[in-house]
């Protein structure tokens, strides 16, 4: 029965941590979302209009993000936008690997090295899934190797 316990845990805390990856992009959105939510609470709408105007708000943002970073060419302003997602998702990592490092019940320090360096992974695992999300069309054909911006395109085709 202990082993199964064991097993159970672990399977737990690799769903959790693969969830934490898999959601830390919309961290920003979420944020966003709950600050409008209670926002509209706070001013005097209820609870359904808070939560509707919340969605809405958290869609609009990663939206408009996602959007953002697709149509904008800049290299500069993409990464502006990758940071600006990927903070919020390293707080979350931060939060999220300090409570794992407590559960296990190591020394103080070793719980903060342990936050930072999730924090850093999810941070980068989050500007990566924006920056891949949406390639630019001519670093996604020199990707694939169908085309080549320094080259003429009757020396791309291969003889």
């Amino acid at each position: 029965m202990t082993i199964i316990g064991i097993v159970l845990a672990f399977v737990g805390l690799t769903y959790l941590c693969w969830l934490l990856f898999a959601l830390a992009v919309h961290a920003l959105p979420f944020f966003a979302g709950i600050s409008a939510g209670l926002a509209a609470y706070h001013v005097g709408s209820g609870p359904l209009v808070a939560m509707i105007i919340g969605v809405i708000a958290g869609s609009a943002v990663l939206f408009v993000g996602q959007i953002a970073f697709a149509t904008l060419r800049s290299p500069v302003i993409r990464i502006s936008l990758g940071l600006l997602f990927a903070v919020p998702a390293a707080v979350a990592g931060y939060h999220a690997a300090r409570g794992l490092a407590h559960l296990v019940g190591p020394a103080e320090v070793w719980c903060e090295v342990v936050a930072i360096v999730g924090a850093t992974i999810v941070a980068a695992t989050a500007f990566m899934r924006m920056w891949l999300s949406s390639l630019p069309d001519a670093e996604q054909s020199i990707a694939t190797g169908l085309t080549s911006p320094h080259l003429p395109a009757s020396q791309t085709s291969e003889a």
